[in-house]
């Protein structure tokens, strides 16, 4: 996955500075292949992933957390179908996050999600996150008045605050060996109606079409702001933003892969070492198996 070196160009370790624009959704570095080329590409760097996944697993001391966030049609599902399609689903755990329950909305906008965090040795993907709660809910004002906070918690400054607790929050998953990848998948509001007529003109897509994914299209500036505020104030060293093109599916698909196989390797799971005491019951394990014997306790 050589040409996707340069897959820090959409890493946000600072976001003070940060400016949506400064993301083309339609780039693709330049590079000009086909589908066959990044199909092949994508299965070398799975492959690589299953191997790391394993190794993950198998050590069972440090866990990832894999944050999805975009626009309806960006591309998140296709993204963890694709990406994740060759590792063991024994590691793997997928939540997607919708409107909160009623039983959800009694709690912290933190408790649901954390209840989804993934055990030592897992990965956990968040279709959808705590995010949320700086996205959806501030662009929507009346979902905040259905958490039932006590009235004088929700003031102007809310959203800073929240920002606060989510930096607090990725930082004790981060010190409890839980490394967070955050993905921003960026499409573009053109290739956005693209995909949603597509859906509309293809019988085998109508199940994906949702008209209120089309409203939400009328407050499109809203949610461009607020993506860029929430990368602002949540990008940092420890849990970077990943603010992915996504015109191109096939291209997002291979930053997504590349930015997890880089962070696997960089934690570099080991396979536990066996001990003096284990090597010989194998070895006598070996022996009386080979000689066609039964075990006996001992």
């Amino acid at each position: 996955m050589k040409p996707f070196d340069a897959v820090k160009r959409f890493r946000i370790e600072d976001g003070k500075d940060f400016r949506l624009s400064s993301i083309d959704p339609g780039d693709t570095l330049g590079l000009d292949i086909d589908k066959d080329d990044a199909k092949e590409m994508l299965a070398a760097g799975i492959k690589r992933l299953r191997k790391l996944q394993e190794r993950l697993y198998a050590e069972g001391k440090w866990s990832l957390l894999i944050v999805l966030q975009a626009m309806d049609a960006a591309g998140k599902d296709s993204a963890i179908e694709h990406v994740m399609s060759g590792i063991n689903p024994q590691g793997c755990d997928v939540r997607s996050f919708k409107a909160p329950s009623p039983a959800e909305l009694r709690h912290d906008f933190l408790w649901r999600t954390t209840r989804a965090l993934p055990e030592r040795g897992r990965i956990g993907i968040f279709n959808r996150s705590y995010y949320e709660e700086v996205l959806v809910v501030r662009v929507h004002k009346n979902l905040l008045a259905a958490q039932m906070l006590p009235p004088g918690l929700v003031h102007d400054e809310i959203w800073q605050e929240r920002f606060e607790d989510i930096r607090t929050f990725e930082n004790h998953l981060a010190r409890s060996g839980t490394v967070v990848l955050k993905f921003f998948l960026h499409v573009s509001k053109e290739e956005q109606k693209k995909r949603f007529l597509d859906r509309i003109e293809d019988p085998d897509k109508h199940w994906k079409f949702n008209a209120g994914d089309v409203a939400e299209r009328e407050h499109w500036d809203d949610y461009m702001n607020a993506y860029e505020d929430m990368i602002r104030h949540t990008a940092t060293e420890t849990t970077p933003w990943h603010v992915v093109p996504a015109d191109s599916k096939w291209f997002s698909r291979l930053v997504i892969a590349t930015a997890i196989v880089e962070k696997l390797e960089a934690i570099d799971p080991k396979f536990p070492e066996m001990d003096a005491a284990a090597i010989r019951a194998m070895q006598d394990a070996r022996e009386t198996l080979t000689a066609g014997k039964k075990s006996s306790k001992t």
